[in-house]
Formats: structure tokens, C-alpha cells, sequence
């Protein structure tokens, strides 16, 4: 088998080609630059076939896929800085990625009759009320333009293919990258007290345990919309934020002590900032793995132990 994965240089297209190293699938990585950029960490992904690839131009997306003739595609590529998307300068932009860009892979994968995976967001919802949100609900109401280009990249596939996998994410933190685990860690060393959010309620996906669900599924016809966070239950940012530092202290850095460093507290109205509006229910509901043979991820607490095992800080 051999799989086309795009936006290797972010931190779940460089896990998902390790992913596939390890159990001996054919990866081909693609991204913008000529070359590979991610973390040059010295693993798999590093030493994988690369293609450069920018896919917003359709006859480079129709001619380069075709000639690599991947058996399947797994679309990990797009704009995810959600509060620069809210730029008008960027708008035209974010939308040529998320939702031609996809288009355009869907177009080819058809073509081929091949299966296409896409990353998606809990985004595509209003985030209302306090019920996980379903897989196969089709209230959508996104809040911002990234959950709005997301939303119609959903679309354009579920329009032009019968062959997909289109797989809801929440909250990534993944070694290859910025996260808000590295970030509360940078910002918890030079701060006495940091303010966090605590009435945006979801559930953290560990990237390293997101790419072995989406290998699992790709070898499958068992098409259709998924969700997929780790389990371990649906907490606030503010609830991450502690337990990153309680870890981090369990590890021997003292510096995140509760002595040493108070996390308050805060409504997102109290802490203001972002440019794009969040939603409050960012709770996915996973059961549909289960139901249809798949394994469910780890908990999010067992995750964040081996994540921050893995960084440096």
C-alpha cells in the first residue's frame, strides 16, 4: 500500500508518516517547501519520499498525485492559526487552503477511485449547549472563517467522493510544532500567576496517538465521519493547564510548583484577546470508534506523561 500524506511538516502529517515507517506502509510526504522542513528530528518522516506540493494549484495537485498513484490519501495539510484567519488580508488565503485546496485532492482521489482522509475540527459547530457533539450531526453553525473553510472542505468531499474518512479533531499537541502544552510551559517559566480559560470544555488529541487511529481506519472501507480526541474525560483549558504542571513537577520541575506559580481561573469574556470567537462545547463524541472495531486513543493524562516525556522544557 501506498499512502499520499500532506502537511508533513505540521505535527500530525509528521506523525502520521512515522506511523506508517513503523509499520513498513509506503509514505510519501508532501508540503510547500522543496524540501522537508519539520522538526529534523532524525526520524522516519525526515528520510521518507517528499513531494512538494502546493494545493491550491489544481494542475500541480492533478498531475503530481496522479504520477505517484498513491492508493490513498491521508489530508493532514491546512490554515490552523485561527485568530490570524480572521484577517481580511488572510481570508482569501485560509479558504484557498482549507476548502479548494481540498477540493482539488478530492478531485484527483476520485479520479484515481481512491479513499481520501481529512482532518477536520469540532469548529465546523456553534459550540452551544453542553452535549457531546455527534459524528454524523449536520447542525453546523461555525463561529470564525477557520471553522467556516473547514466546514466547506467537509463538503467539497462529501460532494465529489463515496470514499472518505472525515475525522473531527480537538485540541492538538504533537512534538513538531506549537501547542498549548509548550506554550503554558514557556509562559509558566517566566510568570509568577498566568490566567487560563475555564468555560471552553473539550478533551486534548495527542498527535503521536491520533496518527495510529488513522492508519487503523485507512486500511479500511469503513468510510464516513468520525470523531477522535483522547479519552480521559471532558475538562476545561484551565483543567489542562494544572495538570501539565502537576506532571511537570512529578518530573522534577519544581518551577510549575503551586508554591511558585498560581494558574487563576478565568471566563473567556475575562481574558478577551482572541481575535476569533471560541466555542464553549468542544466535547466530541467518540463512541462511533468502538462501534465500528476501532480502538479507542489512550487518556489524555496518560498522554500528556508520555508527551512530556518526549520535549524538552
Amino acid at each position: 500500500m501506498k499512502i499520499l500524506v500532506t502537511g508533513v511538516a505540521g505535527q500530525l502529517g509528521h506523525d502520521v508518516m512515522n506511523e506508517l515507517a513503523h509499520r513498513e506502509i509506503n509514505g510519501i510526504g508532501s508540503d510547500l517547501a522543496d524540501n522537508y522542513n519539520g522538526i529534523n528530528d532524525g526520524s522516519a518522516v525526515t528520510k521518507m519520499p517528499y513531494m512538494p506540493l502546493d494545493i491550491t494549484d489544481e494542475e500541480a495537485v492533478n498531475a503530481r498525485i496522479i504520477f505517484t498513484q498513491p492508493d490513498a490519501v491521508i489530508h493532514c495539510a491546512a490554515w490552523t492559526a485561527v485568530d490570524s484567519a480572521e484577517e481580511p488580508e488572510n481570508q482569501r488565503k485560509v479558504r484557498l487552503i482549507n476548502t479548494k485546496g481540498t477540493a482539488n485532492i478530492a478531485k484527483v482521489c476520485k479520479e484515481l477511485n481512491i479513499p481520501m482522509m481529512y482532518i477536520s475540527t469540532d469548529y465546523v459547530f456553534d459550540g452551544k449547549g453542553s452535549e457531546p457533539w455527534k459524528p454524523d450531526c449536520t447542525d453546523y453553525k461555525p463561529l470564525n472563517v477557520y471553522g467556516s473553510s473547514k466546514l466547506d472542505g467537509e463538503q467539497a468531499i462529501t460532494e465529489l467522493l463515496s470514499k472518505y474518512f472525515i475525522v473531527r479533531i480537538a485540541w492538538v499537541f504533537g512534538t513538531n510544532g506549537n501547542n498549548f502544552i509548550k506554550t503554558m510551559l514557556n509562559v509558566g517559566k517566566n510568570h509568577d500567576e498566568i490566567r487560563v480559560v475555564n468555560d471552553q470544555i473539550g478533551t486534548p488529541t495527542y498527535t503521536y496517538d491520533l496518527a495510529r487511529l488513522l492508519v487503523d481506519m485507512i486500511q479500511t472501507d469503513k468510510y464516513g465521519y468520525y470523531h477522535a480526541t483522547n479519552e480521559g474525560g471532558y475538562i476545561s483549558w484551565y483543567d489542562f493547564t494544572k495538570e501539565i504542571f502537576r506532571q511537570a513537577v512529578e518530573l522534577g520541575h519544581t518551577q510549575y510548583s503551586e508554591d511558585r506559580l498560581t494558574v487563576t481561573p478565568v471566563t473567556t469574556e475575562e481574558y478577551g484577546i482572541s481575535k476569533a470567537a471560541r466555542p464553549f462545547n468542544s466535547r466530541l463524541d467518540k463512541s462511533k470508534l468502538a462501534e465500528y472495531g476501532f480502538t479507542p486513543l489512550p487518556t489524555w493524562q496518560d498522554a500528556v506523561s508520555r508527551y512530556l516525556k518526549e520535549i524538552t522544557f
